[in-house]
């Protein structure tokens, strides 16, 4: 059932750091050209709540990417120290995600040839997953196996915005197919991890990583549904006007 136990060790402390430095690679690049290249606070932004999303999910990235380092580094003490600041972050991220998608509603945004009312669904689908995934992991923060998988596809889910804004169409492949790719291979890698490592599929991984990508490949098809509109058209009208 595996290898010896310091091995194990090894392996487990380089995937789950070398899937951090993966996700924050994905996301500097996605939001390279609008804001991080763009000066990160002197981005010229379309709206003033915008930068203020952008630091936070920025934050959590970099709290992410140091607590796999700490990890790695068998900072334990440390890690759970900053996990205890780092848990903070979330109430806040799908408060800002939430808002910073009505926003878009408002101004009319749209993804690719989506209308205003898809392109909705995108962000309010993902913060949702988000949401339900880094619950449950605070809930297992006493269990490591549970928690650091959690924490890990949560993270994953957040990076969906990013692969919708990589270069997809050079490689002749349609945004919206190459995000959901992008996500898929993400999601896949921590099966694969498990597989290897366990000889199954980790019981968190079985749940999150399909409400994670149900949240990114699904979100459009939703999108364009009549009921959807209706709950747009809602949304704009009920709380728009205080964005």
């Amino acid at each position: 059932m595996g290898g010896p136990g310091p091995l194990n060790s090894s392996a487990e402390r380089a995937f789950f750091g070398g899937m951090a430095i993966l996700l924050c690679a994905v996301v500097f690049a996605g939001f390279f050209r609008t804001f991080f290249g763009a000066g990160f606070v002197e981005a010229p932004l379309p709206s003033p709540i915008l930068p203020v999303h952008g630091a936070v999910f920025t934050a959590w990235m970099l709290l992410f990417l140091a607590q796999a380092a700490l990890v790695s580094a068998r900072r334990i003490a440390w890690h759970r120290s900053l996990g205890v600041a780092a848990f903070c972050l979330p109430p806040l991220m799908i408060a800002l995600g939430v808002a910073a998608a009505i926003d878009a509603l408002g101004r009319g945004v749209t993804i690719g040839a989506l209308d205003p009312a898809t392109s909705l669904a995108l962000p309010l689908w993902n913060i949702t997953a988000f949401a339900i995934v880094i619950f449950a992991a605070w809930k297992a923060r006493r269990r490591p196996d549970a928690h650091k998988r959690l924490v890990l596809l949560a993270t994953i889910g957040l990076s969906d915005a990013a692969l919708g804004r990589l270069s997809w169409a050079r490689m002749g492949i349609p945004t919206a197919a190459g995000a959901v790719i992008g996500l898929a291979a993400l999601l896949l890698m921590v099966v694969a991890y498990d597989v290897v490592s366990l000889r199954r599929v980790h019981r968190s991984t079985v749940w999150a990583a399909p409400v994670v990508f149900a949240a990114g490949a699904f979100a459009v098809p939703l999108g364009m549904t009549a009921a959807w509109h209706d709950l747009a058209r809602l949304l704009a009208r009920v709380l728009v006007p205080y964005m």
